[in-house]
């Protein structure tokens, strides 16, 4: 294996062009001076959100901030994250890091303000033309306003924040920190680490005895500490009911959903329709059983790979022009910006030594998105490329399509467009397979990803609404009551063909997510929309892409859920999660027919 390069000797024709931000750092210090003002500027309003006028011109200070915030931040994090190692970019990131929380805290008088108006007065706000272009801003406060304390209890409950805090700081500390594994020997006999970081690559090995025994490993560290990690989540539970109560919500669940206006019933609906399609699952493990050759399917060969993978390698002008084939459908104006992500070095392609690793999309209202990727020339190093891809086109449409105070589009809807990409990938891929072990390869592929993302995410989601509500009923959450609720949804969700090993009922204390409340079920129903408008793009053609490009502009002018209405999904009803499940069957099916050709 190559050693990593520094940066500095890394081609700049696949480094990142951050010049659309600021040309130098020298122009970003430059920046920097002229944030005090600013920042004095919106706070200078404090006290006086009274009318309409004020209010607006509260607004465009605070746009103005936000602006300048969002430029000086995203620089010099990309900086950083371009080497974790380099001194001048760490210092330009730990500075504005602690200058952007004063700032943040010296405008957060304003919401508060605005909303102890009296209601009938917010009602004429909202209604007022001088303030048309913030009518969602404020009909969104007046929304808030119910759950508002007064400023005095608004100070003491941001004040216990560290405090509720503090459940997840531990699991993360005793995760990340104190929790150590026994070595294990692969069927070599050769000794191999166990880590939290390389647990999934071992379940992933072709060896079954390296699995088995990392399996056990590994949840034998958290059997160790899991009355430790019980106690954690629960305080953590009982700290977003508290928050809920307070603000008077019916539930830690409506106090989450309420911040994107997402109705609960989209979360019962998801589970509600994945619980109706299990039978295609099950129909899955027992090919996954089958196609492995063995007499029982334990949990550490869920994620073995069913058939060597399609090792041919990809350079990255090789990926670039697959990219650019899969969101051919979408018509030039979409395909002339990938052109340009591409040519004017909008994406860093290579790892080097100090960069950050794992990939991500991201970028400023008045820069061009940026793509970090770590490129190794596999599959998914293309696959990552497409997704990110779709987060940056979404982001792209969106900033040009909205003013700065609507361009941010929420989480619920964030990762629709990059899965879309991801799945108009593999469909191409699949449409020009040279034989049934390539094809198979391929649909393994989706075949995971909807395990993963929808069967298993809302597997968590169900998790967390059991466990919330027993929190709210004020029923115990100790580690017997939650290995039980785990490892009954286990049972559930992979059926009879599965053994159910007993280190299953501790995987819930290894998920991060559930410190943040009624999060994992986006994932499903971004998937689920994605595979949804996808199927409609392949099927309908210009119709469809026409509504989904209007949904990409739309950033967060609208409610989640209308957008998607707006692309043709509906997520209050059961039609797109049938209709991605039953996809699901189909590839199944089709994976069963390459099986059989192969003689599997």
């Amino acid at each position: 294996m190559n050693a990593l390069k520094n940066r500095n000797e890394m081609d700049p024709r696949y480094t990142w062009d951050l010049t659309s931000i600021y040309k130098s750092d020298q122009e970003w210090a430059k920046a920097l001076d002229t944030l005090d003002d600013k920042v004095a500027a919106a706070a200078a309003f404090q006290g006086k959100l009274k009318d309409a006028d004020r209010i607006l011109a509260f607004f465009k200070a605070e746009t103005d901030l936000d602006l300048l915030l969002s430029d000086l931040f995203e620089y010099a994090s990309l900086r950083h994250n371009e080497d974790n190692g380099a001194d001048a970019a760490q210092k330009m990131y730990a500075k504005i890091y602690s200058l952007y929380v004063n700032a943040v805290s010296a405008t957060a008088f304003a919401e508060p303000e605005i909303l102890s108006l009296p209601e009938e007065t917010l009602k004429e706000l909202t209604r007022d033309d001088r303030l048309k272009d913030y009518r969602v801003t404020l009909t969104r406060l007046l929304d808030q306003k119910p759950h508002t304390l007064s400023a005095e209890q608004e100070t003491l409950l941001a004040s216990f924040g560290e405090a509720f805090a503090a459940p997840r700081d531990i699991a993360d500390a005793l995760q990340d920190v104190d929790l150590t594994f026994s070595p294990v020997k692969d069927q070599e006999g050769t000794d191999r680490e166990v880590t939290g970081s390389n647990y999934i690559l071992l379940q992933s090995s072709d060896d079954r005895t390296l699995r088995k025994h990392a399996f056990a490993s590994y949840y034998e560290g958290y059997r160790s500490h899991i009355n430790t990690f019980a106690a954690a989540y629960s305080g953590s539970v009982k700290a977003a009911a508290a928050s809920a109560k307070v603000r008077h919500y019916k539930g830690s669940r409506a106090m989450s959903m309420a911040g994107e206006r997402v109705p609960e019933e989209v979360y019962d609906n998801l589970i509600d329709t994945v619980r109706r399609n299990m039978p295609a699952m099950y129909r899955y493990v027992k090919l996954r059983k089958r196609l492995l050759g063995i007499d029982q399917l334990h949990y550490y060969d869920l994620y073995a790979p069913l058939v060597k993978g399609n090792s041919k390698p990809y350079t990255y002008e090789e990926a670039q022009q697959m990219v650019l084939d899969t969101v051919a459908p979408f018509g030039p104006a979409y395909t002339d910006i990938v052109r340009r992500a591409f040519s004017e070095r909008w994406i860093d392609v290579y790892p080097n030594k100090g960069k950050s690793g794992g990939a991500y999309s991201s970028g400023t209202y008045r820069s061009n998105p940026f793509i970090l990727t770590n490129f190794t020339g596999t599959l998914d190093s293309v696959s990552t490329i497409a997704h990110e891809m779709g987060h940056s086109m979404h982001t792209w449409f969106s900033n040009h399509n909205q003013p700065p105070q609507y361009a941010d589009y929420t989480l619920f809807v964030a990762e629709v467009a990059s899965t879309v990409n991801e799945n108009l990938l593999v469909e191409r891929l699949l449409g020009h397979a040279k034989d049934p072990r390539e094809k198979l390869t391929y649909l393994n592929q989706y075949l995971e990803a909807f395990k993963g993302t929808v069967y298993r995410q809302t597997m968590f989601a169900e998790f967390e609404r059991r466990a919330h509500q027993l929190a709210e009923q004020g029923e115990a959450l100790n580690a017997t009551a939650l290995n039980g609720i785990y490892q009954k949804l286990i049972t559930d969700y992979f059926g009879p063909d599965l053994v159910i090993d007993e280190e299953v009922q501790y995987e819930w204390a290894r998920i991060p997510h559930f410190y943040r409340p009624f999060y994992v079920y986006k994932y499903a129903t971004s998937y689920s929309a994605a595979v949804a408008i996808s199927e409609a793009i392949r099927l309908e053609g210009e119709p469809a892409v026409k509504r989904y490009l209007e949904f990409l502009s739309l950033g967060g002018s609208q409610d989640p859920i209308d957008e998607l209405r707006h692309a043709g999904v509906d997520l209050t009803t059961a039609a797109p999660i049938d209709a991605a499940l039953k996809k699901f069957d189909r590839v199944i099916a089709e994976a069963e027919a390459a099986a059989a050709e192969l003689g599997l």
